[in-house]
């Protein structure tokens, strides 16, 4: 029996599933607002839907063969659901779609919709071209326009009590392991009165901490502002949003933390003490060879500008072990800079080529079992400064933001400001609460707190 497309004028079903980044994370939350606003209704199950975007990430290893394998079940488990009449239109979406459109279409043909990350506000358009053509090829749109498409989407609300805030996309580093450049195009900053009226809106409908993210989030700039307003200045004007309560940013760059910013975490209040940084290898020599544009010694001196001003900073990190070249000895560097920072927690991968970087192409190219064992390593070094972090935490009174339920009946987990996960239970509290705590006890991944104060109610 042939497989038919889903064609209705209904309203229908959708389910978006996310890999990788914050961004694509708050991509997939536009992509929804996209759908809902066409009278589409969000379902948990990718079972009970009619549309599934599966939005994708490049950094990931293996990322392309994981679309693929996804595709394949969303296919199977249709034909097993309704014995192969109709399947749910697939959307492959986010920067594998940018970078693979074409090879996704001809491997996967029941693939319905391809759609890079800068042209999603597309996507209903692109969905009604998609029912048109019934069982025809893919439809697909990769195109990187010059206008923003910011100002195409709906308005937005908050959908609890922290929210994302995209202020910047695209990279012009061109580290030689990154596709980034090639899916995401330059960088490009939104302006800032549209995203401190962005922020009113989110604070007005509930959201109590913005998360301002961005590909280089601290190289944001905003040439439309008279006196060129810079990343610092930004965190303020956003700060100073009635209502208002936690400020976080991410990812950075070391080469644009500049002494403005190092102020803004000296003087600012809202901005929670926490900075993503990554520093990916721990020895200059690879670093260079990843044209990363900094040193160990030069990421070393910013750390340590940075505690001068705010010493309870937790810094987190990402790691690539086994790039091209990489010895005992540089890796032995990556090792000891975990411990010199101290990180609360860092994100650790093995390099794989991606086509179209330059790593790709380099000699020296690192065997598996040689990643793998560094890796393992790197993982342990990385858990050890995690849970020195955590356990110095014990005694430590703060405010937490309660996120989600627990694993366990009654208990709830809310963000510290150092950004751990705290592990309460509290019989009135309720998610979106405020809450004081004592941290009592400290695990490899999360804490735990006793409650001190009444539940103050974030909205």
């Amino acid at each position: 029996m042939e497989t038919a497309h889903l064609v209705t004028d209904k309203p229908t079903r959708f389910h978006v599933k996310s890999f990788g980044c914050q961004m694509n994370v708050h991509d997939s939350e536009r992509m929804a607002d996209l759908l809902v606003a066409q009278g589409h209704r969000a379902t948990e199950s990718p079972d009970d839907a009619d549309i599934i975007v599966l939005n994708t990430c490049h950094i990931r290893e293996k990322a392309t063969e994981k679309l693929f394998s996804d595709i394949g079940r969303i296919e199977k488990r249709a034909r097993t659901l309704n014995g192969g009449r109709v399947k749910p239109i697939i959307v492959a979406a986010g920067c594998v779609a940018q970078a693979e459109g074409g090879e996704i279409a001809a491997r996967a043909p029941g693939v319905d919709v391809v759609v890079g990350p800068l042209a999603y506000h597309r996507l209903p358009a692109l969905l009604d071209a998609a029912r048109e053509r019934g069982a025809g090829p893919a439809v697909i749109d990769t195109d990187m326009p010059a206008a923003s498409k910011f100002g195409q989407l709906p308005e937005r609300r908050a959908t609890g009590a922290s929210a994302f805030l995209t202020i910047q996309e695209g990279c012009d580093k061109f580290c030689t392991f990154c596709v980034v450049p090639y899916t995401r195009g330059p960088e490009v900053s939104r302006p800032a009165a549209a995203l401190v009226a962005e922020a009113e809106a989110l604070v007005a409908s509930g959201a109590v901490e913005i998360t301002l993210i961005g590909q280089n989030v601290n190289a944001w700039e905003d040439s439309r502002s008279g006196g060129g307003m810079d990343f610092a200045g930004l965190i303020r004007a956003v700060a100073a949003v009635p209502g208002l309560q936690r400020l976080r940013y991410t990812t950075s760059h070391p080469r644009d933390m500049n002494e403005a910013l190092l102020r803004a975490h000296a003087e600012v209040a809202k901005l929670m003490p926490y900075l993503h940084l990554p520093v990916q290898s721990g020895s200059s020599r690879i670093l260079k060879a990843m044209n990363r544009a900094h040193t160990r010694e030069s990421y070393l001196a910013t750390l340590a500008a940075l505690r001068a001003v705010r010493a309870d900073i937790a810094i987190s990190g990402d790691f690539i072990v086994g790039f091209p070249g990489e010895t005992d000895a540089d890796f032995e560097d990556t090792l000891r800079i975990v411990h010199e920072v101290g990180y609360a927690q860092a994100y650790s991968f093995k390099y794989s080529p991606r086509p179209g970087t330059p790593a790709a192409t380099m000699g020296e190219q690192v065997p598996e079992d040689v990643k793998d064992m560094r890796l393992a390593r790197l993982q342990a070094a990385i858990g050890e400064e995690a849970q020195k972090f955590n356990t110095a935490s014990i005694g430590r009174i703060t405010t937490i933001l309660l996120e989600r339920q627990g694993r366990k009946p009654g208990q709830l987990i809310g963000k510290t400001p150092w950004l751990q996960s705290a592990v309460i239970e509290h019989a009135s509290a309720r998610i979106g609460d405020l809450v004081e705590i004592e941290i009592v006890d400290a695990f490899a991944n999360s804490v735990a707190a006793r409650v001190l104060a009444p539940v103050s109610v974030a909205a």
